[in-house]
């Protein structure tokens, strides 16, 4: 069996109720996180948390030294789990997080996190890229409404949307009630 471990994508206190970029269903896909980290914390599995911090030009969210940065409390470190900070959409690029999983000896990756649009996507399919089988989470992930070309899309639909592309190839599709049991 190969070595796990949660990776916790950008749950932060902008995409919640009163951040400067809350999504529609960030307090139900922080619960389930939540669960899923409380079930790593008791099986001792390693767990790593991602902290995006946006040095953008133009950027309104995830600035540096705002409350809006800070990891939410729903899934709020403890001082002995890791936290990398990225500035980009994938996890991995100009980070050391795949350097912390090969230490590690992990291989498979359990991701949870926001937005599924943007980094959780970002992320999984450059871990798969890497050789690290993926499985995503699907009800601790939740994205942002959309629009293309006039067509607005709200944002269960972009969540749906994103979970079934990753699920065709990149990740296998659970929920935290099927990972814990």
């Amino acid at each position: 069996m190969s070595k796990k471990a949660l990776v916790i994508i950008d749950i932060q206190n902008d995409y919640f109720p009163n951040g400067k970029f809350p999504l529609d269903n960030s307090e139900h896909a922080g619960t389930k996180a939540a669960q899923v980290l409380e079930y790593f914390r008791k099986t001792a599995q390693p767990v790593i948390h991602i902290q995006h911090i946006s040095v953008r030009e133009g950027s309104f969210f995830f600035l540096p030294e705002t409350e809006g940065v800070k990891i939410h409390n729903c899934v709020k470190p403890l001082v002995n789990e890791t936290v990398i900070h990225k500035n980009y959409p994938n996890s991995f690029r100009g980070t050391n997080l795949d350097a912390e999983l090969k230490k590690l000896g992990v291989e498979e990756l359990i991701i949870v996190g926001m937005m599924s649009n943007m980094c959780v996507d970002a992320t999984t399919r450059a871990a798969a890229d890497m050789g690290y089988k993926c499985t995503v989470i699907h009800d601790a992930c939740c994205g942002a409404s959309l629009e293309f070309n006039g067509v607005k899309v709200n944002s269960s639909e972009v969540h749906a949307g994103f979970m079934a592309s990753l699920g065709m190839f990149y990740a296998q599709m659970v929920s935290a009630e099927e990972l814990i049991g």
